[in-house]
């Protein structure tokens, strides 16, 4: 595949350019299975509808088709209507934040779905993504199977890492 460039201008970044070097949505590290893809998790409602209100033109438009968006926070957007997101500050003050994806995560994973790969950084983001896995274990502990409002600050924040446990 020949690598397609994007180049970010948005609030968080200017000039920014990446490779799409892997057909969107496919040829994923064989240890990650995400469950919902980023235009079904901003359909259902993350992060109070604000995240990508400013980035629209570096994804498909078909990401934001359904997509809950806000000018503001707005928690009652999210799919539990419950705020479980901590400040960027906090995520900065763990160093959990790569300087090529300021938003953290969630715009990593946007950015691996669409098709970039980034050796080194796509393993640590896969593993935290593997160590949110424990919060399912305690909701089938916690929660009657098919319960969904059960612990709903939990579900939501597993629904930011791309996993649905509206079944769980």
């Amino acid at each position: 595949m020949k690598p397609r460039w994007i180049v970010v201008n948005d609030r968080m970044q200017q000039g920014y350019r990446y490779a799409l070097v892997a057909p969107i949505g496919r040829d994923f590290h064989p240890d990650f299975q995400p469950d919902l893809t980023p235009a079904e998790m901003l359909a259902l409602g993350v992060f109070g509808g604000k995240y990508m209100t400013d980035c629209r033109d570096e994804f498909p438009d078909s990401w934001f088709a359904q997509a809950r968006l806000s000018l503001r926070k707005d928690p009652s957007i999210n799919c539990f209507g419950v705020d479980a997101s901590q400040p960027l500050s906090v995520w900065r003050a763990k160093g959990w934040i790569h300087p090529d994806d300021p938003r953290g995560w969630f715009q990593w994973y946007c950015r691996y779905y669409h098709g970039r790969r980034m050796q080194g950084e796509d393993e640590r983001q896969i593993a935290r993504w593997k160590a949110i896995r424990r919060h399912v274990a305690q909701l089938r502990r916690a929660c009657e199977p098919g319960d969904c409002w059960c612990r709903p600050r939990q579900r939501q924040a597993l629904l930011h890492w791309a996993y649905d446990s509206r079944s769980i």
